[in-house]
């Protein structure tokens, strides 16, 4: 990293958090990362002078930041692909090659579901949701990890999963076993690259308002109604795309170069609150009032 020196009093110009954070320069490597949760994670990393490679099945999300990063000055590459496909990976890990000759952080984060009970389902449909959860982050991982190993830097998997990972999930419970293997493959990961310095963690929200999230509740987001937000998240409010990509940044960073193995919560306090619920006029309870159940 660069330092800027004040000619008059020729001490540091830059920030306690660019001197710390060790960002400026790197390379990070995101999957899914043109819409929602992963471009704010793309422009965040930008913004503190990482260089962002991005590869995103929606083309016009693609269109949007590529034209975003470009107006801002960055230094990106943002390709139209299927992160799931393993050619198309290994695409976008070559260009990086090319391009930078470095991977420093590698953010996975392609997933998605559908509501049905387990017994709707087929092995079709559990194909399709293991192959969005849980296959990607395998090749991701597989492509990234002898790239950071030999620059001898170190690095910063990243991955984003769920608090369904953590709890029952009714109606998704493959989704939710996919998401729980990535946490689980991740701690396995984050021990055996411990001793070249690679850490591995996770970045588990709850609800957070993306289009994505828009098409899976067909409309409905009570969630997002004020006092549904206020019983069912402590916080009570519903996430921001804000909330996960400064995780994000955190995890990149070199703030958190002894954290390994482990997953972060941005969920305004659901995984800790598990079960309780805020509600109006009664307070906090693990079932229902009875002045609900009487509605």
């Amino acid at each position: 990293m660069s330092t800027e020196i004040d000619p008059v009093t020729q001490t540091d110009t830059a920030g306690w958090f660019e001197r710390r954070s060790g960002l400026a320069g790197t390379v990070a490597l995101i999957t899914g990362g043109a819409g929602g949760l992963g471009a704010a994670i793309a422009l965040d990393l930008a913004a503190n002078g990482v260089r962002p490679a991005v590869i995103d099945l929606d083309p016009t999300a693609v269109d949007d930041l590529r034209g975003t990063l470009a107006e801002l000055g960055h230094d990106s590459i943002v390709q139209h692909g299927d992160a799931r496909d393993p050619d198309a990976l290994a695409a976008l890990f070559a260009a990086v090659d090319d391009r930078w000759g470095r991977l420093d952080t590698l953010v996975n984060v392609v997933g998605g579901t559908f509501r049905a009970p387990f017994l709707d389902t087929t092995p079709k449909g559990w194909d399709a949701l293991l192959r969005t959860n849980l296959h990607h982050v395998l090749y991701a991982c597989s492509a990234a990890a002898p790239r950071m190993q030999t620059g001898g830097r170190g690095g910063s998997i990243i991955n984003i999963t769920t608090i369904e990972a953590h709890r029952a999930a009714p109606g998704f419970a493959v989704y939710s076993a996919a998401k729980a293997a990535v946490e689980q493959f991740a701690r396995t990961l984050a021990v055996e690259l411990a001793p070249d310095g690679i850490r591995v963690n996770n970045i588990a929200p709850d609800y957070v308002p993306t289009p994505n999230l828009a098409r899976l509740s067909n409309g409905e987001d009570p969630m997002s109604d004020p006092v549904g937000g206020a019983v069912a998240i402590p916080m009570g409010r519903v996430g921001r795309v804000e909330d996960v990509s400064g995780c994000a940044v955190f995890l990149a960073s070199a703030l958190s170069s002894y954290v390994t193995g482990t997953t972060l919560h941005p969920d305004g306090g659901t995984f800790a609150s598990s079960g309780w619920f805020n509600w109006p006029g009664e307070g906090w309870a693990n079932h229902v009032p009875l002045e609900h159940l009487g509605r």
